[in-house]
């Protein structure tokens, strides 16, 4: 016997894994977006470069933007990390909602003093890889596959892990 993944979900027919892949693209852009000022604002990244962008309030609007980044990329894994332990079944949600709220927590502690030197570069530039790795996975399932992100990029390069 065979399932249809792909069911209409309510009244309105909506088919909720497309509904999920269109939230994961909206979210990839917006974060990607967000990520480029969060990086070129992170004292590690000038550092690399040997450059500096200062100014009065740099390490509030950097808090703010990656604020942003954490909230509304991260929103899904903080909620899947919330269902997994719930059910006490933990996995990816898990990993990657405790790391992120890890760099966050540990940005923040450094603009209120708490901790010496800023992680900011950790709480933004993951996101683009966490969302397009469910994207892709999302995308396989549906049978939307297009070649592109994490799954795309790996098989172009004959990747064994996914196939």
């Amino acid at each position: 016997m065979k399932h249809d993944t792909n069911h209409p979900m309510g009244h309105a027919g909506h088919d909720h894994h497309a509904m999920m892949i269109h939230d994961f693209k909206k979210r990839f852009y917006v974060v990607l977006a967000l990520t480029i000022p969060v990086m070129l604002l992170s004292s590690m990244i000038q550092h690399w470069l040997h450059i500096k962008i200062a100014f009065a309030g740099s390490n509030y609007a950097l808090l703010l933007l990656s604020s942003i980044v954490f909230f509304y990329g991260g929103w899904p894994f903080l909620t899947g990390w919330l269902e997994e332990m719930k059910a006490w079944k933990p996995g990816m949600m898990t990993l990657i909602g405790f790391a992120i709220t890890v760099a966050y927590v540990y940005s923040v502690a450094t603009v209120t003093g708490l901790a010496r030197d800023g992680f900011f570069l950790g709480t933004g530039y993951p996101y683009p890889g966490y969302v397009t790795g469910p994207l892709d996975r999302n995308e396989v399932r549906c049978g939307r596959f297009a070649g592109t992100g994490v799954i795309g990029t790996a098989n172009a390069f004959g990747s064994p892990y996914y196939t």
